[in-house]
C-alpha cells in the first residue's frame, strides 16, 4: 500500500510541477491587446521665420524648413516645414494673386475635398484676422486619409499661401491622434503669425 500512495504522491509532484514550468514559461503567450509607444512630446516654443516668399511666420524650434530652390520663382515659392521627430511635413506653397483667386480657391478646395473618399469627417475652421488682412480656412480631415490638415490663407487681393500636413506612415488616426492634435497647434499658431510682405 505505501508503494501505491508513494506513486501517486510522485505522480501528483510531476504534474504539479509540469503545470507550474508550463504556465510559468508560456505564460508571456498570452494575447494582450496592441498598445502604442509612448510619444514625448516637445515644448512649445516658436521662431520668425522669413521666407523667400513675401511674408513670414513664426515656426516651431523642434521643425526644419526645407526650401525648393528649384521652385522659386518671381511668381511662386515652395518650402516645407519639417518636424523630424514625428516624421510630419507640412507642403507650403505661396502664388500671388493676379486675377486668379478663383483658380487658388478651387485648387485649395479641391486638394481638401480629393481627402474626403477616406475621411470619416471633415471640419472646417474659418481664420478671419481683419487687423493684419490674413483669411482662410483649416481642414481637419478625420479618418485614414493621406494628409489629416491642411488650409489655405490670402488677403483676398495679392497673396495666397497654402498648407498641407503629412505624416510619412500609415495613416492610423489612433496612433498618430496625439501628434496630429500637437502639431494643429503649430499649425493655428502659423496662422494666427504670418504676416503679409
Amino acid at each position: 500500500m505505501t508503494k501505491k500512495i508513494l506513486l501517486i504522491l510522485v505522480s501528483a509532484l510531476v504534474i504539479i510541477a509540469t503545470g507550474a514550468y508550463f504556465f510559468l514559461s508560456h505564460g508571456s503567450d498570452i494575447p494582450r491587446p496592441r498598445g502604442y509607444f509612448r510619444i514625448d512630446l516637445p515644448e512649445k516654443s516658436y521662431r520668425v521665420y522669413e521666407t523667400a516668399c513675401p511674408l513670414q511666420m513664426e515656426v516651431p524650434n523642434y521643425a526644419k524648413v526645407e526650401l525648393f530652390k528649384d521652385k522659386m520663382s518671381s511668381d511662386s515659392c515652395w518650402f516645407n516645414v519639417y518636424f523630424p521627430k514625428f516624421n510630419a511635413r507640412i507642403h507650403c506653397s505661396y502664388m500671388p494673386v493676379n486675377n486668379n483667386m478663383d483658380r487658388l480657391l478651387h485648387d485649395a478646395y479641391g486638394f481638401a475635398a480629393k481627402h474626403e473618399m477616406k475621411a470619416t469627417a471633415l471640419k472646417r475652421t474659418i481664420i478671419s484676422d481683419s487687423l493684419n488682412q490674413v483669411y482662410g480656412i483649416v481642414y481637419d480631415i478625420e479618418g485614414e486619409a493621406a494628409s489629416q490638415l491642411q488650409f489655405f490663407l490670402t488677403d483676398s487681393t495679392s497673396h495666397f499661401f497654402r498648407g498641407s500636413l503629412y505624416f510619412f506612415n500609415a495613416p492610423n488616426p489612433d496612433s498618430i491622434a496625439p501628434v496630429l492634435d500637437f502639431l494643429r497647434e503649430d499649425v493655428m499658431h502659423l496662422t494666427e503669425t504670418i504676416r503679409w510682405k
